[in-house]
């Protein structure tokens, strides 16, 4: 760990002109991905190094070519190892996600796995890395190994929102309704007009039994976000007012896009509706 810290410290940066051209690639990437990818392949053409390497991920995941985003960041990874770079640890980051999106959630899970091995992590970032590996553990099915990353998540980032949102969604799964609820509580403090919280919050309720309450947030969650997915699934379960949910009930969640370390999950969410 100490060895990786010092070589860390002497890790050079990105000249002052590679960080402009970066500056003008992603300034480029955003305004028009498929221009940013070409910009950014012919930089690299003319050595532009791993700094262009990175701009050509970047517009790939504008473009949500996930799998060539993917194999780029990882490129730009163990070109970054060998250079000594210190951008190895988020460009780990930045390949689980966009394998992640790309649904192959075992190369998510291993270069989650690959950025944590570098030590280079500040508890902060190393907390969403584990929410992050925890998502890619669900995909592949391993319930007990997402359930120790979240735990391990909520030790190091208490407060965002979104690691007490998958905690309790993954308790509902486990049927862990307390647990579920008590952490669905903790998210609604957190983030009190996320659609998504507020109906995944209703679920936790309504399996506890808590049928006004569940009503209570299906009501905040539908006026939240009247047209996104999770308001929308909050009204039909107002409206269905039908049976008691299984224990399939909700799978949420929205998460930020490219520019942080996570990326948007494939499955829309839906309300386990209310009983009569």
């Amino acid at each position: 760990m100490i060895l990786l810290a010092l070589l860390a410290a002497a890790a050079p940066l990105p000249s002052a002109s590679d960080d402009a051209q970066f500056a003008q690639c992603a300034r480029l990437v955003k305004e028009d991905a498929a221009r940013g990818a070409a910009a950014a392949s012919d930089w690299r053409m003319k050595g532009g190094g791993i700094s262009a390497r990175h701009c050509l991920g970047l517009a790939y995941a504008a473009q949500e070519r996930w799998a060539p985003a993917a194999t780029t960041f990882d490129q730009a990874a163990d070109e970054a190892e060998g250079a000594r770079d210190g951008r190895l640890a988020d460009f780990r980051i930045q390949a689980g996600n966009a394998w992640l999106a790309d649904g192959d959630a075992a190369r998510a899970r291993a270069a989650f796995d690959r950025a944590l091995a570098t030590g280079l992590l500040a508890d902060e970032l190393r907390g969403e890395v584990l929410l992050d590996r925890a998502r890619a553990g669900v995909a592949l099915g391993d319930v007990a190994g997402a359930r120790v990353d979240l735990d391990k998540a909520l030790a190091l980032v208490p407060a965002d929102p979104l690691v007490w949102h998958l905690s309790s969604a993954l308790a509902l799964r486990q049927d862990d309704v307390a647990l579920a609820r008590a952490h669905a509580d903790k998210a609604v403090a957190l983030a009190p007009d996320a659609a998504d919280v507020l109906l995944n919050a209703g679920n936790a309720a309504g399996r506890a039994g808590d049928l006004p309450a569940a009503r209570a947030l299906f009501e905040r969650a539908a006026r939240a976000a009247p047209e996104s997915d999770a308001g929308k699934a909050a009204a039909a379960a107002l409206a269905a007012n039908a049976d008691p949910p299984s224990a399939e009930g909700v799978r949420p969640i929205t998460t930020p896009g490219v520019g942080g370390s996570r990326l948007p999950p494939a499955s829309s969410p839906e309300a386990a509706p209310l009983p009569r």
